[in-house]
């Protein structure tokens, strides 16, 4: 007390009753902390001096030097203006008290003091040393006191001068902190600096202030300049991905979705039976969503302090005051616009980065499922389903982010603002809320509509992108049956389906975005009519500040249909994606794969059975779904030992189960009863192989190191060394998706080259050698299966040939899901079952046997010259899978034509005009109101009633209402015109296409087109063009507006013109690229994607789900950078964009005070002008930001609108021709090839070379040669699949070149190596026009031996799976030799269609097809020799060219020696077995 009493004699005591003393804060909390603060920088200047000779100079930075100039300039020019009035009020003998010049010059010292030794070579180790570095921390707090005294005052100038000091002291803190910690993070890296020496390495760095690992200042983060190079390499050159912003850790792929499915699987053990994605969302990201939710209310609270601070302004200028307080009005307004610009792009910023967390956790997610979900298990969905979660769910389900904040925060903001409104208009605005209560029940019955049309919408997308990926993967099929044109239509059924729940939920949207569009034009008139009738006069303060209010409601009015919709749609998604990740996985305890190593427990059976046994089945019984399990399995009962080290051969007719019991091992089938255990690691060779798109290498590797001697042996045995020295770069030669550019014999031995390479305990092959000529499966059986890579592991291989079955150690043969017989070789030849492989084939075999045991005739073997599937395998052939192909610089005015065009001229322009009056019809109705409350005169008189201008601003309303509801139903048609004609012309390109297309371009890419990029045409594109015309007409409506009432606006406009500009250039130049990018990333992520799908078995079978998880994820993470990037550009272009706008505010604001003094010679108009145009100039902040932001993603998403431009330019096959058929043209069925030339490629060579051959009309002909020697390409010129460029083929004497297409295509049979079989029932399948009777389909299917399996499966009307997956591969192709023989045409065309079916049932069929095939011309492509032996003729083929044609009409020519000597005499000794 005495202290006090000497340092505030008058005053003694700390506390006052009401707060400190006076004295207290002056000479205590700010004196002395003043003088501490001044002790403790010379301290440290003077010790630091000691350490400046062993230590070199820290170098300021640029920011720095400016900090360091600008604040204590700052700073020190308050106090100094202080001391100035006391000295001031001193001299004219006024009373100054001695504490407040202490106070004064203490903060002036303090301030020059740092600026003095800012100058100095220590600086860095005075204001970055920890100890001033917490004082200063300190100093602000023990500030606030004497800050609280003066906000007591009310003295709005001295409280304004003491806040800046305030802010000044806090922004220095924040600052020096911030600098320190990125100083030392830079220490952390760079040794041998001098903050190594002063800086203590410990102190824990937060993740935020670092960008993708670069530490950076905070000020860099704020205003996202961290984008600059990306922009600045945009603006001169077409970015690439090395050109983008290097991801964050925390955004890369693998954290997050470690982090969503740690709590994925703790949802799951909570709630087992139904878990919930949403939950789990919540789990992994409900808090740092919940800080961006308290971070929302900051920023929401302060968007409501303009209309506040907008009212105090238009009040100042309506009393005509000429006080200082009106330019503290105006510029803080300005400083509310700049503050709120950041805290939204902030807000924004986190919300993007959890948004991508998000998505890249939920497709990881997916992915992963697919990769350990077995096929039983996964059956239950479709695949364009399952590729619709991937594509379109996963996307809505990340929107929940911005709905779920958005749910609360709108009705915040409408809260808020009717209770402002409340205390402008008291209770007359209780009148526009009866609207809006009104409203809630219409809003409420709509949303519950557009749930239900979205979700039937979503269901009608799912089956499009299934038919439309089925159309796309079966294409060169369907062209050959002529059915392109009745899948089209089909898929145009489906698609009509989905655009009629579409075309609901845009017609109801239009009708949301009608109410509450114009709820804020009907609230304003009746709360004013209210007020005015309640006996209340208008004033500009009044109705302008109601008028921002109005303006505050406009958006989340506005934007609250949408969360709703989103929201909505986003809970569907979550649900969809619940039940597909709670599916069960791979791996369970009916199925047991174990390693090597690996102890099973509770085995029943002795241990010397599962030491000697490789596969033991138990009364295991399997089906394929768990909806199956009351029906009958397709395994019964199968008790089976497999031994290990054996050659065990699965035999048995089509559809015996033969392929569903090497699921069973594999674990894809439902185990019902019984158990199944494997011992060891297992490879699989599925029967239609799985091939990825990459290099040969890589498809063999598989994710393995590179062995070089024996990745050598390998290709040896399986006879692709020939092939691969022939490719173009060698094994480094690319493969197309699904080995388009590959022969399928090439194909089969690539798949088992894999598995071979992998060298498991135990090898799976399904009918492995069928695909390739009988030469080639010799040496693969014998220097292969049986060769040392492989004999002393356990080989299952399912297979109709007959060396392998000669060569087995065990035999099994399965009958109709039954296993009928097992035992060994020895038991097999005198069993009644040895009839099974017909002596007839073992004579055939055993020359071979005999003669190819030797080296040179397997060299021949191994040779395998071009191409057998349409493509060749030569010179550029390699070339033709090329890199997506992206456009460069803006996008084009033709593609807005084009758009314009899709959706309608009149459309297009009846929607312009709409808005303009729209807009016109609001600017009137507050120019209206501006003259109503000028026009009021004293007591409150007006020139004209106030029915009169209640009645005029009820047109204005009403006209607005009516303008509204035009435009958003004109945008609701155009859009879905716009998108049928879209999906109409672009399936119709691509239908048209010639195969070469589809073999080049990857299916993904197309199917990219037909789901993302439609979708963004059907939904997305509408909504932004929407918003873009809305946020121009608006801003047109603002500038004529202000330009009306300030003419020096005009001044101001053309600088602002100027920087806009700028500033969308530097934009848009980048932003067009990263769009592009964007796309571009994401159809690698689809192409994996389907891969996955199509050969997630093999994958699990190889174990190698991690290898495709990390490719995987390696695409995710450049979709996440190319967004990151996008992201953040758009953000610094609105911060930029709303600092822009806040200068606009600041300079209107300012302006009208000034004029309100009367010192200009211009007048700004009345107040209630310049009361509408600060109302106006309010909202340029997000209009400005809005109109370029929308503008530019106008732009993205029509990127995807090229994107499918471009495909609608693809070359097109000729339709039209100039010879007109007859129905029943082939009239005998003759067929003569002229000097035909087939290239695929006009680089590579031909596949059939000057071919000259004739086909007499109901000869039976047989084409015979090595794998790739032109065989598919005599199919493929007839067929006209690719068009011949030298020499002609005749037809019953007509030239095909001069029938149209899908004529010449419909008149000939064929039935495909591949069988073809769609989802939908089997009577569809056989006969899909609808013109054959029940009873001919049932006749033809009895002739080809699948009568009895068909009336199993449940007769025509049964459905048949997804690629038909509910028949076996040999079934299938019976039923497609069926649907052949229903044809009936006088020209057919077998591609070895008995090649999957077992010898027996072989033999029977060619019986059939030379019984049933009488009179008509037979061409059938054949690997054996029993399959030619009833034919007329051979054509023998190598290399594309015709080395004999070989007549067999003669009896002695009819067994398989005086064959084999015709084959030899012609040239080709080794084209068949």
């Amino acid at each position: 007390m005495e202290l006090m009493t000497f340092i505030c004699p008058k005053h003694p005591t700390v506390w006052d009753g009401n707060g400190f003393s006076e004295c207290f804060e002056h000479m205590v909390l700010g004196f002395g902390v003043n003088v501490v603060s001044i002790i403790m920088i010379v301290v440290l200047g003077l010790s630091g001096r000691n350490a400046r000779t062993s230590t070199r100079i820290a170098q300021k930075r640029h920011s720095e030097k400016v900090f360091l100039h600008l604040v204590p300039a700052s700073g020190a020019f308050l106090p100094l203006y202080d001391i100035t009035l006391l000295l001031k009020r001193a001299l004219q003998g006024q009373s100054t008290v001695y504490h407040e010049w202490f106070f004064k010059c203490s903060q002036f010292s303090v301030w020059t003091t740092i600026m003095l030794f800012s100058k100095c070579d220590i600086w860095f180790f005075i204001f970055y040393h920890r100890i001033l570095c917490f004082w200063w921390i300190a100093k602000p707090i023990l500030g606030i006191p004497h800050l609280q005294t003066m906000f007591s005052s009310l003295k709005v100038v001295r409280n304004f001068k003491e806040s800046c000091s305030f802010v000044l002291d806090v922004v220095f803190v924040i600052y020096l902190n911030i600098g320190r910690v990125i100083r030392e993070s830079s220490s952390n890296r760079k040794c041998g600096s001098l903050e190594d020496s002063l800086i203590s390495c410990n102190l824990e760095i937060e993740d935020d202030l670092g960008d993708s690992g670069n530490t950076c200042s905070y000020w860099h983060t704020l205003t996202f300049k961290s984008i600059n190079s990306v922009m600045d390499r945009g603006v001169l050159k077409q970015l690439d991905f090395e050109d983008l912003i290097q991801l964050p850790i925390d955004l890369n792929p693998s954290t997050c979705h470690s982090t969503l499915q740690c709590c994925w699987v703790a949802e799951q053990r909570k709630n087992f039976s139904h878990p919930s994605l949403f939950r789990a969302v919540c789990c992994a990201y409900g808090r740092p969503y919940f800080r961006l939710g308290l971070l929302k209310v900051l920023n929401d609270c302060i968007g409501f302090l303009g209309p506040l601070l907008l009212n105090k302004l238009i009040t100042f200028l309506q009393q005509g005051s000429s006080n200082f307080e009106g330019y503290i009005f105006a510029i803080s307004l300005g400083l509310i616009s700049i503050f709120k610009s950041f805290l939204d792009t902030q807000y924004t910023f986190h919300l993007s980065k959890l948004k991508l967390k998000l998505r890249s956790s939920i497709m990881m997610s997916i992915y992963q499922k697919c990769l350990h979900v077995s096929l039983a298990e996964r059956s239950k969905f479709s695949e364009g389903e399952i590729q619709t979660f991937m594509s379109v769910d996963a996307d809505r389900t990340v929107n929940l982010c911005n709905s779920f904040h958005d749910m609360w925060s709108l009705p915040l903001q409408i809260g808020v603002a009717l209770y402002l409104l409340y205390t402008q208009v008291k209770f007359a605005f209780v009148s526009g809320i009866a609207i809006t209560v009104l409203l809630i029940p219409v809003n409420r019955w709509i949303a519950t509509l557009i749930a239900s049309a979205t979700e039937k919408m979503m269901k009608q997308k799912d089956e499009r992108v299934r038919r439309a990926g089925e159309l796309l993967k079966n294409i060169r099929t369907l062209k050959m049956y002529g059915w392109d044109l009745l899948f089209t239509n089909w898929l145009m059924e489906t698609r009509s389906m989905e655009v009629k729940y579409l075309s609901t939920r845009k017609y109801l949207d239009a009708w949301c975005v009608f109410f509450w569009a114009t709820t804020p034009t009907l609230f304003s008139l009746f709360t004013f009519g209210v007020f005015t009738l309640m006996g209340n006069t208008l004033d500009a303060a009044t109705v302008f500040t109601c008028l921002a209010l109005f303006n505050t409601l406009i958006s989340p009015l506005n934007s609250f249909p949408w969360v709703i919709n989103g929201l909505i749609d986003a809970l569907i998604s979550t649900r969809r994606l619940s039940s597909f990740l709670s599916c069960s996985e791979h791996s369970s305890e009916s199925v047991q794969i174990a390693g090597s190593s690996s102890t099973l427990l509770n085995i029943d059976q002795p241990d010397f059975i599962f030491q000697r046994n490789a596969v033991v089945f138990r009364d295991a019984c399997c089906c394929w779904s768990k909806s199956n399990e009351g029906q009958s399995s397709v395994l019964n009962q199968i008790t089976l030992n497999l031994s290990k080290g054996f050659l065990v051969v699965v035999i048995g007719e089509v559809g015996s189960g033969k392929s569903s019991l090497l699921n069973s091992i594999l674990g894809e089938m439902q185990l019902t009863h019984g158990s199944i255990r494997s011992f060891g690691s297992i490879a699989y060779v599925p029967q239609v192989p799985w091939i990825l798109s990459g290099t040969i290498r890589d498809n063999i590797l598989l994710g393995k190191d590179y062995h070089a001697e024996r990745y050598k042996e390998v290709l040896q045995t399986c006879a692709l060394d020939v092939d691969i020295s022939q490719m173009l770069g060698g094994d480094l030669a690319y493969v197309g998706e699904k080995g388009v550019n590959i022969s399928g014999g090439q194909r089969a031995r690539l798949a088992l080259a894999r598995a071979v390479y992998h060298g498991s305990d135990i090898f799976l092959l399904d009918d492995v050698l069928s695909a390739v000529d009988a030469q080639v499966a010799h040496w693969i059986l014998y220097n292969c299966i049986q060769g040392p890579l492989m004999d002393k592991s356990t080989r299952v291989i399912c297979t109709h040939n007959i060396q392998a079955i000669s060569s087995a150690d065990m035999i099994v043969i399965m009958e109709k899901g039954h296993m009928k017989w097992v035992g060994s070789l020895s038991e097999f030849s005198v069993s009644p079952y040895s009839t099974i492989s017909s002596k007839k084939e073992l004579k055939i075999s055993s020359p071979v046997v005999r003669q190819e045991n030797g080296r040179s005739t397997s060299a021949k073997a191994e040779e395998n010259i071009q191409e057998e599937n349409g493509v060749n395998i030569s010179g550029k052939a390699q070339e033709s899978i090329e890199i997506e192909m992206r456009k460069e610089g803006k996008v084009e005015l033709s593609v807005y034509k084009n758009y314009a065009a899709f959706s309608g001229w009149p459309i297009a322009i009846a929607i312009c005009i709409s808005a303009v009056l729209m807009q016109a019809s609001r600017n009137g109705n507050d120019l209206w109101l501006s003259h109503w409350v000028d026009n009021i005169k004293g007591n409150h008189h007006t020139m004209y009633s106030t029915s009169f201008y209640l009645v005029i601003l009820c047109v204005f309303c009403i006209s607005n209402s009516l303008l509204t509801l035009v435009r958003a139903f004109s945008f609701a048609f155009g859009g879905l015109r716009a998108a049928v004609q879209v999906h109409n012309k672009l399936l119709n390109k691509l239908v048209n296409a010639p195969v070469h297309f589809f073999n080049q371009t990857p299916s993904g890419r197309i199917l990219n087109r037909l789901s993302s990029d439609l979708y963004t045409i059907d939904d997305s594109l509408p909504f932004i063009l929407n918003i873009l015309l809305a946020n121009f007409i608006g801003l047109m409506g603002i500038a004529i507006v202000l330009t009306y009432v300030q003419v020096l606006f005009l001044l101001l406009l053309l600088p602002l013109l100027y920087i806009y500009s700028k500033l969308q250039f530097y934009y848009r130049s980048t932003s067009r690229e990263l769009r592009r990018l964007d796309s571009v990333s994401r159809s690698p992520i689809y192409a994996s994607f389907t891969e996955a799908l199509d050969g997630s078995s093999t994958i699990r079978a190889f174990k190698a789900e991690e290898i495709f998880m990390a490719k995987f994820t390696e695409n995710v993470s450049v979709y996440q950078q190319t967004s990151y990037s996008e992201i953040t550009a758009s953000l610094w272009l609105s911060l930029r964009l709303q600092l822009l706008a806040a200068f606009v505010i600041s300079f209107v604001a300012v302006m009208a005070i000034i004029g309100s003094h009367g010192s200009f010679l211009v007048s700004f108009g009345t107040p209630g002008l310049v009361g509408l145009a600060l109302s106006y100039a309010a909202p340029m902040v997000s209009l400005l930001s809005s109109f370029l932001s929308s503008f530019t993603e106008t732009e993205k998403e029509m990127v995807s609108v090229e994107r499918v431009l471009q495909y609608m330019d693809v070359p097109q096959e000729e339709l039209q021709g100039r010879q007109f058929v007859e129905a029943d043209w082939p009239f005998q069925g003759q067929i003569e090839f002229q000097h035909v030339t087939l290239r695929y490629m006009p680089s590579s060579p031909a596949a059939l070379h000057d071919v000259t051959f004739t086909i007499a009309g109901g000869t039976q002909v047989g084409i015979v040669g090595r794998t790739g020697a032109g065989k598919s390409s005599v199919v493929n010129a007839l067929f006209r699949l690719s068009p011949i460029c030298g020499g002609f083929i005749l037809v019953d004497g007509i030239n095909v070149a001069d029938v149209a297409i899908r004529d010449l295509r419909s008149h000939f049979g064929v039935v495909p190596q591949s069988p073809f079989l769609f989802e939908g029932t089997l009577r569809d399948n056989l006969d899909p026009s609808r013109v054959t009777s029940d009873a001919k389909i049932w006749h033809a299917l009895e002739k080809c031996h699948i009568k009895e399996e068909v009336e199993t499966a449940g007769g025509l009307d049964s459905l048949v799976k997804e690629a038909g997956s509910t028949f076996s591969v040999g079934q299938r192709q019976l039923l497609c030799l069926a649907r052949a023989f229903l044809k009936s045409s006088k020209v057919l065309c077998l591609d070895e269609c008995t090649a999957s079916v077992d010898t027996q049932t072989a033999s029977v069929l060619q019986s059939a097809i030379s019984s049933e095939c009488k009179g008509m011309t037979v061409i059938t492509i054949a690997h054996r020799i029993s399959t030619v032996l009833n034919m007329n003729n051979i054509l023998v083929l190598d290399q594309g060219i015709l080395v004999s044609l070989t007549n067999l009409f003669f009896p002695h020519t009819r067994d398989a020696d005086s064959i084999r000597i015709h084959l030899q005499l012609g040239g080709s000794k080794d084209m068949c077995g």
